[in-house]
C-alpha cells in the first residue's frame, strides 16, 4: 500500500507541475480547477495498472471515479474556454503581486495535489485490496448514493449552463430546477458521490478510513472552496439574499416560505 501511495505521489507531483507550467504560459491559474477531477482519474488508473487487481470492487470504483472526474474536467474546460481567469484566481494574482508564480505553485497547485492524494484514500485502498467475488450489497448501496450525487451534479451543471446563456445580467440568480431545493446542487452532488465511494471502500480491509475522505470533501465544499465563494460573490445582491433566505444552503429540501 505504501509503495502504491509513493508512486501516486510522484505521478501527481509531475501532473500538477505540468499543469502549473501550462497555467503560467496561459497566465491563467484557474486551469487547476479543470485538472482537479482528472487528477483523481489518473490516481485510479495508475493504481489499477500497478496492482493489476482487476476485481469487481476495484473496477467499480475506478469506473465511478473516471465518470465523475472526466466529465467534471471536460465541463469546466468548455465553460472556461476563451474566457479570462476566474475572479478568485485573478484576485489572488493581485494580492500576491510579483511573487504570484512561486506562491501559486505551492498554495494552489501543490496544495491541491496534496489534498487530492489525501482524499483519494478510498480509491487507492479499494483498488489495492485483492478482493474476490461479485459486487457486495454494501458496494451496491455506495454506487446508488454515488449515482444520486452524479445526477445532482450533472443536471445542476446543465441547468446552470442553460441559465447563463439566457440571463440578461451576471447579477441574475438561478432559482429553478434543482436550484430551487438547494443553493448548491452541484456541490451537494459531489459530496454525495464521495460518500458513495467511501461506502464502497467499506467492503475492503481498513476501508473505513475512507469516511475521513468523505468528511474532508464535505468540509472543503461547505467551508473552504465551494459554498463560501458564491455567498461572498453575491453578498450585495438583493435577489440572491432573498433566494438565500428561502432555499437550503446545501442539502436539498423544500423551499421555506418567503419572509
Amino acid at each position: 500500500m505504501m509503495e502504491l501511495y509513493v508512486t501516486n505521489i510522484a505521478v501527481i507531483f509531475i501532473y500538477m507541475t505540468l499543469l502549473f507550467v501550462v497555467a503560467q504560459f496561459l497566465k491563467n491559474n484557474a486551469i487547476v480547477d479543470i485538472g482537479w477531477g482528472i487528477g483523481f482519474v489518473i490516481i485510479a488508473v495508475t493504481s489499477l495498472l500497478l496492482t493489476q487487481n482487476y476485481n469487481a470492487h476495484a473496477i467499480l470504483i475506478a469506473i465511478l471515479v473516471t465518470l465523475w472526474g472526466a466529465r467534471l474536467g471536460i465541463y469546466l474546460l468548455i465553460r472556461a474556454w476563451g474566457k479570462p481567469e476566474d475572479f478568485r484566481y485573478a484576485n489572488f494574482r493581485k494580492q500576491w503581486g510579483k511573487r504570484v508564480k512561486v506562491i501559486a505553485f505551492f498554495r494552489v497547485f501543490m496544495l491541491q495535489g496534496a489534498i487530492m492524494l489525501v482524499i483519494s484514500y478510498p480509491i487507492i485502498r479499494t483498488i489495492y485490496s485483492d478482493s474476490s467475488g461479485s459486487i457486495s450489497g454494501l458496494a451496491v448501496i455506495g454506487a446508488a448514493i454515488w449515482a444520486i450525487g452524479y445526477f445532482f451534479q450533472v443536471v445542476g451543471d446543465a441547468q446552470l449552463a442553460a441559465f447563463r446563456k439566457r440571463r440578461r445580467s451576471k447579477e441574475e440568480v438561478l432559482t429553478t430546477g434543482l436550484w430551487k431545493y438547494t443553493r448548491h446542487p452541484n456541490y451537494f452532488g459531489e459530496a454525495s458521490m464521495w460518500w458513495g465511494l467511501a461506502i464502497i471502500a467499506l467492503t475492503v480491509p481498513n476501508g473505513y478510513w475512507g469516511i475521513l475522505s468523505a468528511l474532508a470533501m464535505n468540509f472543503l465544499l461547505v467551508k473552504i472552496s465551494g459554498v463560501p465563494f458564491l455567498d461572498r460573490r453575491y453578498a450585495n445582491n438583493m435577489q440572491y439574499q432573498q433566494y438565500k433566505r428561502v432555499t437550503n444552503r446545501f442539502i436539498p429540501w423544500l423551499p421555506k416560505r418567503s419572509v
